[in-house]
């Protein structure tokens, strides 16, 4: 068996970007370590929802330990950065931001769990961090420095198919469940993700639904029962984060595979 570190910015993030292939590989026997760049201090929550003297930070990590079961993750380690917020806000230029951290710094701090744990694989995110958020765009930075530093030797960028999310819009429109009018621009669109012709990893993860929604119902402080995520119904939930996406490094232009753990013992 092996062992899988998740690097994610945020708690949720796991949930939305990797819930369903970390169940699947904590099922398969694999140990599933789960790593927090940030405890999220900066997310939105409506008024009254945090109990008196109740911290976000502190809620938001016993949410990742709860999800971190639920996906049957063995270990979850925070960095102890702060959540730098979305790009262009003054929460960017603070100096205990993950954004302002000094990528040889962060990268010993992961590296250091990677040696530890002698990680076979490493989930990071692509190099816009999937839509540009800063600390997405760190992950991948400090991430892909941190495996080079601890040898890891397989690194997967969790990324978006956009060409499948325009799948699944079209379909949509055509069954009559959204309005065209509600479809954000092609120009939009090109923001998100990766295209499918340099996605190398595709991980059906289907029958590990249940978990990633329980995951991402965990972190109820950011994502509610009438949440985009969790109020879709089961079938377009399955045709939308029934597949999860990556790009291995180091492979051949053209390869394509559905298992981060292929090769391995």
């Amino acid at each position: 068996m092996a062992t899988l570190v998740s690097f994610h910015a945020h708690p949720d993030d796991e949930s939305i970007q990797t819930g369903g292939t970390l169940a699947k590989a904590a099922a398969a026997g694999h140990r599933v370590i789960l790593v927090f760049a940030t405890r999220g201090e900066h997310g939105e929550v409506d008024d009254g929802f945090l109990g008196d003297e109740e911290r976000l930070e502190h809620r938001r990590e016993d949410e990742s330990r709860r999800s971190g079961e639920i996906l049957g993750a063995q270990r979850v380690e925070f960095l102890g950065y702060h959540d730098s917020g979305m790009m262009g806000t003054a929460e960017n230029d603070l100096p205990t931001a993950f954004w302002q951290a000094d990528v040889e710094e962060a990268a010993e701090r992961l590296a250091a769990i990677l040696r530890e744990e002698g990680a076979d694989v490493l989930t990071v995110y692509d190099s816009d961090g999937g839509y540009g958020h800063p600390d997405h765009i760190q992950v991948h930075r400090v991430g892909v420095r941190a495996a080079e530093r601890a040898g890891t030797p397989r690194v997967f960028e969790a990324t978006m198919n956009r060409d499948h999310i325009r799948r699944v819009m079209q379909a949509a429109i055509e069954a009559g469940s959204i309005p065209a009018e509600e479809v954000p621009d092609v120009t939009e669109m090109d923001s998100f993700g990766r295209p499918e012709s340099v996605i190398t990893t595709s991980v059906d993860v289907r029958d590990f639904l249940a978990a990633k929604r329980a995951s991402m119902a965990a972190h109820a402080s950011q994502i509610d029962e009438q949440s985009f995520f969790l109020a879709m119904p089961e079938e377009a939930f399955a045709e939308s984060f029934g597949t999860e996406w990556y790009i291995r490094h180091g492979v051949p232009e053209g390869h394509r595979d559905d298992d981060l753990f292929a090769g391995l013992g």
